[in-house]
């Protein structure tokens, strides 16, 4: 008969052995894979190029049954654009090129590293994924709007009424809300899954728009970000936004 502590010395060399012969897991010898970082590149002059379209706003609010408000006060959007000084008001104006003062500025939640909305939803109903992504659940949203406030990119929307009276052309792949919660950009995750780019990156015709994986040094977004300049807005909040603007 064996004894209790001669059962666990055994269990404990056994244990040690597995560790010992176990495999790395997938990647460089010896280390683990960095986890996906997904991260958004516009370029700015691609865009403007391309004038009033609106391709890249109309995929988005189709594909996500983002209501068409006629208050515009109470209008929900994901995406939409903005003229550059007004989403990039730490820049100088004195000291930005005259070629980028008045080109619209594509805007839409930033994914942030460091997300304030996350830090105030007492409920938890906003996270971020291990991808970078943040998250809403809009069944857990109790519409305090403490996220709304503390979002400094006003990326997000508040359903003061019902959305759904509000939809042009409703589509069954995606869930309407309700009225009392809050929405926003959510980079296109249940596209993520099948290996599908967002909504937005697909209808661009004028290729403004590049999405990856940042952690990856084959990616068509890291390739973009180091070998053109960036900016991104308001990093001085130490938000650490996933989105760049490409010059």
């Amino acid at each position: 008969m064996i004894t209790r502590r001669a059962f666990l010395n055994v269990f404990g060399l056994s244990a040690a052995a597995a560790r010992c012969g176990a495999k790395p897991p997938a990647g460089r010898a010896g280390s683990i894979a960095a986890p996906r970082r997904w991260a958004m590149a516009v370029d700015l002059e691609a865009c403007a190029t391309a004038g009033g379209c609106t391709a890249c706003v109309d995929a988005c609010h189709r594909a996500h049954n983002v209501p068409r408000v006629p208050d515009v006060a109470h209008e929900v959007k994901w995406i939409w654009k903005e003229p550059f000084p007004r989403a990039f008001p730490q820049q100088d104006p004195l000291m930005t090129p005259v070629r980028l003062r008045d080109l619209p500025a594509l805007v839409f939640c930033n994914h942030c590293d460091n997300p304030p909305c996350v830090r105030v939803c007492p409920v938890k109903a906003t996270w971020k994924r291990a991808d970078g992504v943040v998250m809403i659940d809009a069944h857990r949203c109790i519409g305090c709007r403490y996220c709304v406030a503390a979002c400094p990119y006003g990326s997000r929307s508040f359903n003061w009424s019902d959305p759904r009276p509000h939809l042009v052309e409703p589509t069954r792949d995606y869930p309407t809300r309700t009225r009392g919660v809050v929405e926003k950009c959510t980079f296109c995750e249940e596209r993520l899954e099948s290996g599908t780019p967002p909504a937005c990156v697909q209808a661009c015709e004028a290729k403004a728009l590049v999405f990856g994986d940042a952690n990856d040094p084959a990616s068509s977004v890291r390739h973009v970000l180091e070998n053109r300049f960036s900016l991104q807005r308001r990093p001085e909040l130490g938000t650490r936004p996933r989105v760049y603007y490409v010059v």
